[in-house]
């Protein structure tokens, strides 16, 4: 057997196993077992958490949205609704809309604000400031983009997730995802420029 085929029939084993597992994973959620739930909590909840903060840069604020998504996940669950397939991209989809909400809802203005620990890091105060102002500008042009965009540039660059991987959290190909991204950061860029 050449070495593509054995390539190939190994990823397809470890796409079953992990079918598999998460199809488990799914039928424990849906019995509402509490070992499942407190499984499901603790593999996800970091996720959550950062792909929150990231999009809100307020700690205790994307800490309350992560737990608010895990009660919305219970909801759904016992309404019969909830994923079908897959956990993750669901807690991500549910937290991208609840973010959404809440900067329709309460839109300020960020601030660049020096942080006290300055001091104790190693670039001038001048350049950590910079620095600052520059994330702020981003993080706030990011907010004129569309929900899609914001989440697509999130997910692969506050994230770190491949194509593939943002592709399935998100419901969408992979070459959809290209051409999302490819916008969004232009969008982002035109609007870094109109902020700054």
């Amino acid at each position: 057997m050449n070495q593509s085929k054995t390539f190939s029939l190994h990823w397809k084993w470890i796409k079953m196993a992990t079918l598999s597992e998460t199809q488990t994973e799914l039928n424990s959620l849906r019995t509402l077992d509490p070992q499942a739930i407190s499984t499901i909590y603790d593999r996800y909840f970091q996720d959550v958490y950062r792909f929150t903060l990231y999009r809100l840069n307020d700690e205790n604020l994307a800490e309350d949205i992560a737990s608010d998504v895990f009660l919305r996940l219970l909801e759904s669950v016992k309404k019969k609704r909830g994923p079908k397939k897959n956990i993750k991209s669901w807690l991500l989809s549910t937290a991208s809309h609840i973010v959404t909400d809440h900067h329709r809802r309460h839109y300020r203005r960020p601030t660049a604000e020096m942080p006290e620990d300055i001091i104790d890091r190693s670039d001038s105060p001048s350049q950590e400031f910079d620095r600052n102002h520059q994330d702020n500008l981003t993080r706030e042009a990011l907010q004129h983009l569309t929900p899609d965009q914001q989440t697509v540039l999130t997910l692969r660059f506050g994230q770190g997730y491949s194509l593939e991987e943002t592709a399935t959290l998100m419901k969408k190909k992979p070459n959809a995802i290209k051409a999302l991204q490819f916008r969004a950061l232009a969008a982002l860029r035109r609007q870094v420029g109109e902020v700054a």
